[in-house]
């Protein structure tokens, strides 16, 4: 079942606990590709430095602003396309950062897709359960970039869905890879799961 856009229109922190074990799918021409949700991050409104609406509105964070359930994606440091879900009313500047998957369908697409640079390169393959582990490798074995910047989250091809997986105990800490806001234990994950891109504890 496809979460509803309403499923989003909640508090940050709510959103962020119940994505995990929910299930990203990306329909795309070159096939599909799924994982679980294994790890998150929360990002909530002005007062957040860390929050790309700490700013104020802009033409980049317009996203966040925008009816919740719709992708906020956007290129990091240049390089990696990271995919967040945008929540809360609309207005209210907020989204749950998708950080890792367990990867479900579509492994060689993923293989695929993350594999060209490191084959060029004379690396080893990518281990399954590392296809999905941090933003930037999550999204580039989806297949996710900047043309899904806004797509609703609950229409095709970009959902979330659930499935019924069931995931371990969860845990919560400090968000990593950011160099303000970091007293906020606003990272949740799946305990000791392998796909997890920080601590796993």
């Amino acid at each position: 079942m496809i979460l509803p856009q309403d499923f989003y229109e909640r508090p940050t922190l709510e959103v962020a606990r119940d994505l995990l074990g929910k299930v990203l799918i990306h329909r795309a021409h070159a096939g599909v590709t799924a994982g679980a949700i294994v790890e998150v991050e929360a990002y909530i409104g002005e007062s957040d430095p860390a929050c790309h609406a700490s700013v104020g509105p802009t033409a980049r964070n317009a996203p966040l602003y925008g009816e919740p359930g719709h992708a906020y994606v956007y290129v990091n440091y240049g390089l990696h396309h990271l995919v967040n879900a945008v929540t809360e009313p609309q207005g209210t500047p907020a989204a749950v950062l998708i950080r890792a998957l367990q990867p479900m369908e579509g492994l060689e697409l993923m293989q695929a897709r993350r594999g060209r640079l490191r084959w060029r390169a004379g690396k080893a393959r990518v281990p399954d359960v590392a296809l999905c582990r941090g933003p930037g490798n999550l999204s580039a074995a989806m297949g996710i970039d900047a043309s899904l910047n806004q797509c609703p989250l609950f229409r095709r091809p970009l959902t979330i869905e659930d499935r019924g997986v069931r995931v371990g105990p969860l845990a919560w800490g400090p968000r990593i890879g950011i160099s303000k806001g970091i007293e906020q234990h606003w990272r949740a994950w799946v305990a000791g799961h392998p796909s997890v891109s920080g601590s796993r504890l």
